[in-house]
């Protein structure tokens, strides 16, 4: 571990010193020189390329060494992750072998969210709820969280776009991603996609996505849009009445936070609510409901994440038809 952190130190400190220099000089600084002044060389005259090899995986030829080859066994124990980022290709090579051929990507957003609420809460709450969706339907894997949504125009600004620390995507350039993130896992061979978004403005773009690659895929594979995880079908369990902790005539602070979302982000990290700050001032409240109590906030958080994922994953099982 020393020797990373040295190694990160280094070019950490050899990046900033160039950043400083960029911006001293007013744009983009030249690329520095190789040692000796040497330029990279091409292949030498004559040189062909070998056909590629159908067997070629991993980042490199199967020809080189047998870590490359599409069927050489894992060498490693099955990972307990069902996050695509946090997996070797061939333990997802393994997973989609063993069935698990849906791949569930999710939208979150960079937007403002009151005082207390980081700006990445859309995607705090889904680093916590799409694994849990993934375990509920068992033949799931997550593909990374899309952080960056449409947050409203970016010149002339409006929106969230007016407050700062706002990230916002043009329409056409976030149903852009969403199309190449499917076709990717599609070309992989996930049989379904699935678009859920934690945020109101993600809903229209995955829901043309899903309805033009389906059409597109023409049953080879499918894309499925859950609105149903933004907005409950009505009759949907409602955690924090059920145990009395909100009810009827309870304030509102009017501001773009809430209870449910609160708890749900604390699972994943209870710095993103900037819980330890807000007891400490006697803020640790939201309309009316009191988080200050760690235990019984993350036992309510629990709950919360737990029943909105069954609830997801029930109703993912339903559009698939299995």
């Amino acid at each position: 571990m020393e020797w990373a952190r040295d190694i990160v130190d280094f070019r950490a400190d050899w990046t900033a010193g160039y950043i400083r220099d960029a911006l001293a000089m007013g744009g983009t600084m030249p690329m520095p020189q190789r040692a000796g002044n040497a330029r990279r060389q091409g292949p030498p005259s004559g040189f062909q390329r070998p056909d590629p090899d159908p067997r070629d995986m991993g980042g490199g030829r199967c020809a080189d060494n047998e870590w490359n080859c599409a069927d050489t066994p894992n060498p490693l124990p099955p990972t307990e992750t069902l996050w695509i980022e946090e997996m070797t290709w061939m333990d997802v090579r393994d997973a989609l072998s063993g069935g698990k051929t849906t791949a569930i990507i999710s939208t979150g957003g960079v937007e403002p969210n009151g005082p207390w609420l980081v700006t990445g809460k859309h995607n705090y709450v889904l680093r916590e709820n799409c694994p849990r969706i993934a375990m509920y339907l068992g033949n799931a894997l997550c593909a990374p969280v899309l952080e960056l949504v449409p947050e409203g125009g970016i010149e002339p600004q409006t929106g969230h776009m007016t407050s700062p620390g706002t990230i916002s995507l043009k329409q056409e350039t976030f149903e852009a991603v969403l199309t190449d993130m499917a076709e990717s896992l599609y070309q992989h061979g996930f049989e379904n996609i699935v678009f859920i978004g934690d945020s109101g403005g993600n809903q229209r773009g995955m829901q043309n996505v899903a309805n033009e690659l389906t059409e597109k895929w023409r049953g080879s594979a499918r894309a499925h849009f859950v609105g149903e995880y933004y907005r409950s079908p009505p009759g949907s369990r409602n955690v924090l009445r059920e145990l009395d902790v909100v009810r009827e005539g309870m304030p509102s602070d009017n501001i773009h936070d809430s209870p449910g979302i609160t708890l749900n982000m604390m699972l994943d990290d209870i710095n993103s609510v900037r819980w330890a700050e807000r007891v400490a001032t006697g803020q640790a409240v939201i309309n009316g409901v009191d988080i200050s109590d760690l235990t019984e906030a993350l036992t309510w958080a629990e709950e919360i994440a737990d029943v909105r994922s069954e609830r997801t994953a029930n109703i993912i099982r339903e559009q698939i038809g299995h």
